[in-house]
């Protein structure tokens, strides 16, 4: 009986352990998140569901979920971080005046390319009035730059905004992968 006893105390211990580290992971580390809407196809399709973590620095091109003051939650590429200079010109980008690779829109812009520019041209100043992003500000953009509302229209968003960066796609399986 008392092999039992402490066998039973075992598990019950283990069980507890098991789920307070289940939370912690769920609540903190790997968080799902649901996408709506097809403006950052053809990295993400409507109903993916993404992981989300919210411990790594954000980067260049990461792409992260944000929420704005309207309780809207959006997920979007980061295109420009604090301190830059940005601008598109013939479908070009240019950070700090430096000509600069998107390898992620290839696919888009050649399924795109008999339609016209892809992103439209413009400069951080004429969209904000201000030539470079403010420390805490990120400018994001959606994949699908045609028919994304993005910071073109709702303007930087601040680093409080940012839920945390996309990490992997894992429903539908179909879709998976790492983003």
């Amino acid at each position: 009986m008392k092999k039992f006893k402490d066998y039973f105390w075992m598990t019950i211990k283990y069980a507890i352990i098991a789920l307070s580290l289940a939370i912690l992971v769920r609540g903190f580390l790997l968080i799902p998140v649901p996408v709506e809407g097809n403006s950052m196809e053809t990295t993400l399709k409507q109903g993916d569901m993404v992981v989300m973590e919210k411990i790594s620095k954000i980067k260049r091109f990461d792409v992260v979920v944000f929420q704005l003051a309207s309780g809207t939650t959006y997920i979007k590429r980061v295109i420009a971080l604090p301190g830059d200079e940005l601008r598109y010109d013939n479908d070009n980008l240019y950070i700090n005046g430096k000509k600069v690779p998107e390898k992620f829109l290839v696919a888009n812009k050649r399924h795109l390319a008999d339609e016209g520019s892809f992103t439209n041209d413009f400069s951080l100043e004429e969209l904000t009035g201000t030539k470079k992003l403010a420390r805490d500000s990120y400018f994001v953009m959606g994949d699908n730059r045609r028919i994304s509302k993005d910071s073109r229209s709702f303007g930087a968003i601040k680093s409080q905004d940012i839920l945390g960066k996309a990490r992997f796609v894992y429903y539908p399986l179909k879709h998976w992968h790492i983003i």
